[in-house]
């Protein structure tokens, strides 16, 4: 049996007008939001003709679900270091870090609790972000460990230089990290 499906084929300019207006967003957020260009934006807002394609679907989900652009918004950068926690393309935590006043902040984007870079810890200390980070490296009693750093270009075992280096990547799964300074 064939389903169905009630979703839009097609926006119109005002509706997309409409969505950015639901979300509070200018032209050159929506377009960040939605991965296209500004100009792409404009065009459809200015044109005479329907516009096919995702956006049309985006819309009824939206209409459905206004909270969603909050809930993928990243949150402002208030702390020195930030790391994301991917798994394979998908962001599932933002974790902000002060190592100096040792504060951490997340921000999870992921639904299942395996997908969390502390699972179910909404507020982790800087123990718990510690123990997180050493996880995602080669352990500090590793046999011929100095082999292991002078590959890397490291001079003695840091876990955030070894992430830095390795993107946090374990053997055999599909989790990373990305760090901005």
């Amino acid at each position: 049996m064939q389903k169905h499906y009630v979703t839009p084929n097609s926006i119109t300019a005002q509706g997309i007008k409409d969505i950015r207006s639901r979300l509070g967003m200018t032209q050159r957020e929506f377009s960040e939001f939605i991965c296209v260009s500004k100009p792409t934006v404009e065009r459809w807002e200015m044109g005479d003709k329907d516009i096919t394609g995702p956006v049309a679907l985006l819309q009824q989900i939206i209409m459905l679900h206004p909270e969603i652009a909050q809930e993928l918004s990243l949150p402002e950068k208030k702390l020195p270091l930030r790391m994301y926690y991917y798994y394979k393309d998908s962001l599932c935590t933002v974790i902000d870090i002060d190592e100096v006043k040792r504060i951490v902040r997340i921000k999870n984007y992921a639904k299942n609790l395996m997908f969390r870079a502390f699972g179910v810890n909404e507020s982790p200390t800087f123990e718990d972000y510690e123990e997180f980070i050493e996880s995602r490296c080669f352990p500090r009693s590793r046999d011929k460990m100095k082999i292991m750093l002078e590959a890397l270009e490291i001079p003695f075992y840091d876990p955030i230089l070894i992430i830095e280096k390795t993107n946090g990547r374990m053997a055999e799964d599909d989790f990373w990290i990305k760090i901005e300074r």
